[in-house]
C-alpha cells in the first residue's frame, strides 16, 4: 500500500504532463491561422511526424485514460471536500473538461482512425466554424486553465521558480489569446472559402451520426462513473458513523473525530480548522508537517515519499506529514507552521530552536567536596584543576556522543539522544558516565601532586520525554532541556552522596540500552514531584558499566582524546614581581 500510495501521485502528474504537452503543441498549432489555413495544415503535418507516431499514440491515449482513472480515483479516496480555492477550481475545471472534449476526440482522433476520415484543418474548421466555435473556444480556456494551475502548484515549490514565473505567466496568457484569434482567423477564412470543402454530403452525416452516438457513450460512462464515486462517498459515510472513529486532539484543546482512512489534515479541513498545506495535501511540500505528542506508537510508518520529503527539512521521528498520516488510534498533534505558510516555508528546515518534545537520556555530574578542597588554594590553581576537569568531562561526553548542555559551578549537565533514537540515546548515556569515570581516574594521576587528595564526582542518569529548544536571552541563549525526565537526573546525581556511590542510573536507562545491571544494587526510591517510587541501580564506580560499543566513538577512544589534553604543560601565569 505504502508504495502505491507514493507511485499514483506521481504517475498522475505523469500523464498530465504528456497532456499539456500535447495541449501545447496543438495550441501552437491554431496561432498559424493568423497566417493562413494552409499554415495551420502545413504545422499540423508537422506536429503529426510526432503525436501520430504509434508510439506516441499510444502514450497520448494512455495518459488521457490515466489521468481521468486517477482523477477519480484522488476523488474517490479523500474524505473531506473541503479544500483551498485553488484545489476547488483545478477539480471542478478538471471535472468540466471530459464533457467539453469527448465529442472533439471521438469527431477528430477517433474519426480518423476508426473511420479514415479526413481530420486536416479545412475539413474540421468547417464542421466546427461557426456553430460549435464557442464551445471549442471555452475547450480550450478550460483546459488551458486546468493545466497551467496544475503545472503552477507544483512548479511553485522549487527555489528557482519565482525567477522565471513572470516568463511563464506572459507565455500562458499569450499563447491561448494567440490561439484562438488563430482560430477565429482560420474559421472564418474556411467560410468564405469560394470551394467547398471535401467530405460534405452523405458520408459526412454518416460520419456525425458515428460521432455523436459514440460520443454520448463515452459521456455516459463518465457520468456513471462520476456517480458510482457519489455512491462510495455516501456509503463510505454510514460506515464511518459506526465503526473504527478516532480522535486528535490539538493544542489548544480542540478534539476532531476521523474516520475510518481519514488524514489528519482532512480532519482538520473538515472541523473548520485552519491547516497550512502548500501542495494541497499532495505530499510534496512539508508545509502541514505537525509534532506527535501523544499516540505515536501505533502510528502506521511513513511511506518512502513521506520519508523523503521529511528527511528534506531535517524532521525527526516525532513529526509527520498531517496529509499522508492516518491514525488507527487516539493522538495528540502541534501544527509546526501557521496556516498562511507559503512555498518558501515548504523548504524551511525543522529548526530546535522552536522547541521539540523527545526522549533522550540527561546526565547530570558533580564533584565531590572541591569547595573544602578549593580553600586556602590561589585563585589560578583552583580555576586550573576546573578547566582540567571540564574539558577531560568534555572530551569524555562528546567522545560518546553526548552534547555538554551546561556547566554549573563544579558541576555538569550533558545530553545524549538529540539525533538518535532514544535506545542509542540510552547507550551512549552509560559509554559516556564510563568514559567520564576513566578520565577522571586519569586526571587523578596526573594532579597527584597537586592535590590533598583524589577527585571524587557523582553521575546522575536518567531517559524520558523532554522539550527541548534555544533559551535564554540575547547572548545568554542556548540549546538546552527542560521537563521531569532534567530534574529527576539532577536528583539521582544528589543520591550519589547519600548512597556512597559514583553513579545512580535509573532502571529506564539500562532497559532502554539493553545492558544488564543486575549485578548492581536495585532499588525504589521516591522522587520528589513524581507519584511513583522509581527504580534506580546503585554503581560503585562507573568504570565497570558493562557498556557495549554503539554508533558513537568508542570509550576507549574517547579516553585517548581526554588524554590529548594531559600532555600538554601546564603554564604558570607570568610573574610580574620584578616590575
Amino acid at each position: 500500500m505504502p508504495a502505491a500510495r507514493d507511485l499514483l501521485p506521481r504517475l498522475r502528474l505523469a500523464s498530465g504532463l504528456v497532456l499539456f504537452a500535447f495541449l501545447t503543441s496543438h495550441l501552437l498549432n491554431h496561432t498559424l491561422g493568423l497566417v493562413s489555413v494552409e499554415a495551420m495544415e502545413a504545422g499540423r503535418r508537422v506536429f503529426a511526424l510526432v503525436w501520430q507516431t504509434p508510439p506516441a499514440t499510444l502514450l497520448l491515449y494512455a495518459a488521457l485514460l490515466g489521468h481521468v482513472v486517477f482523477a477519480l480515483t484522488r476523488i474517490a479516496g479523500r474524505r473531506s471536500f473541503r479544500m483551498a480555492p485553488w484545489e476547488v477550481a483545478q477539480t471542478l475545471l478538471g471535472l468540466l473538461i471530459p464533457f467539453l472534449l469527448i465529442e472533439h476526440v471521438v469527431g477528430t482522433r477517433g474519426a480518423f482512425q476508426v473511420l479514415g476520415a479526413r481530420v486536416d484543418y479545412p475539413v474540421v474548421l468547417d464542421a466546427l466554424w461557426p456553430d460549435q466555435a464557442l464551445g471549442q473556444s471555452v475547450l480550450v480556456i478550460v483546459a488551458w486553465l486546468h493545466g497551467c494551475l496544475g503545472i503552477h502548484f507544483w512548479l511553485r515549490l522549487r527555489p528557482w521558480y519565482p525567477r522565471i514565473r513572470p516568463i511563464l505567466f506572459a507565455f500562458a496568457l499569450l499563447l491561448p489569446t494567440l490561439a484562438l484569434v488563430g482560430f477565429v482567423d482560420g474559421g472564418r477564412a474556411v467560410a468564405t472559402a469560394a470551394a467547398p470543402v471535401a467530405g460534405a454530403g452523405d458520408s459526412a452525416i454518416d460520419r456525425a451520426a458515428w460521432v455523436d452516438r459514440n460520443a454520448t457513450r463515452i459521456e455516459f460512462a463518465f457520468a456513471a462513473a462520476l456517480g458510482l464515486v457519489a455512491l462510495l462517498h455516501a456509503f463510505r459515510a454510514l460506515w464511518s458513523r459506526r465503526h473504527g472513529r478516532v480522535r486528535v486532539r490539538y493544542p489548544d484543546g480542540t478534539r476532531v473525530t476521523l474516520g475510518p482512512g481519514m488524514s489528519v489534515l482532512e480532519g482538520s479541513r473538515s472541523a473548520g480548522i485552519p491547516h497550512a498545506s502548500v501542495c494541497g495535501g499532495r505530499g510534496r511540500c512539508s508545509t502541514c508537517r505537525v509534532r506527535i505528542t501523544a499516540g505515536g506508537e501505533a502510528l502506521p510508518p511513513p511511506s518512502p515519499n513521506e520519508q523523503r520529503v521529511l528527511a528534506r527539512v531535517g524532521a525527526g521521528v516525532e513529526i509527520r506529514l498531517a496529509c499522508q498520516l492516518r491514525p488507527v488510534q487516539d493522538l495528540s498533534i502541534i501544527p509546526l507552521l501557521p496556516p498562511g505558510a507559503t512555498p518558501r516555508d515548504a523548504r524551511t528546515r525543522v529548526d530546535p530552536s522552536q522547541g521539540v518534545e523527545r526522549v533522550i537520556a540527561v546526565l547530570f555530574a558533580d564533584l565531590r567536596g572541591f569547595t573544602q578542597m578549593a580553600e586556602g588554594r590561589l585563585p589560578y590553581d583552583v580555576v586550573f584543576i576546573l578547566n582540567q576537569y571540564f574539558r577531560a568531562m568534555g572530551e569524555a561526553i562528546g567522545g560518546a556522543g553526548g552534547h555538554v548542555d551546561k556547566f554549573i559551578g563544579d558541576g555538569i549537565m550533558a545530553l545524549f539522544g538529540l539525533e538518535t533514537s532514544p535506545e542509542v540515546a540510552c547507550q551512549r548515556a552509560l559509554a559516556g558516565a564510563q568514559a567520564m569515570a576513566e578520565a577522571l581516574q586519569i586526571l587523578n594521576e596526573r594532579l597527584t601532586g597537586e592535590l590533598p587528595s583524589p577527585l571524587r564526582m557523582g553521575i546522575g542518569l536518567h531517559a524520558g520525554p523532554v522539550i527541548l529548544g534555544e533559551m535564554g536571552h540575547a547572548e545568554a541563549t542556548s540549546l538546552t532541556a527542560i521537563g521531569d525526565t532534567v530534574n529527576v537526573a539532577s536528583r539521582l546525581e544528589a543520591l550519589t552522596k547519600d548512597y556512597g556511590v559514583e553513579l545512580v542510573v535509573s532502571a529506564d536507562v539500562a532497559e532502554q540500552a539493553g545492558v544488564d545491571l543486575a549485578r548492581f544494587e536495585c532499588r525504589e526510591v521516591e522522587i520528589r514531584g513524581r507519584r511513583r517510587p522509581l527504580r534506580i541501580h546503585l554503581v560503585a564506580s562507573a568504570r565497570d558499566l558493562p557498556v557495549a560499543e554503539t554508533a558513537a566513538e568508542s570509550p576507549p577512544r574517547a579516553l585517548w582524546r581526554g588524554l590529548v589534553p594531559f600532555l600538554e604543560p601546564r603554564r604558570r601565569p607570568p610573574d610580574h614581581s620584578a616590575a
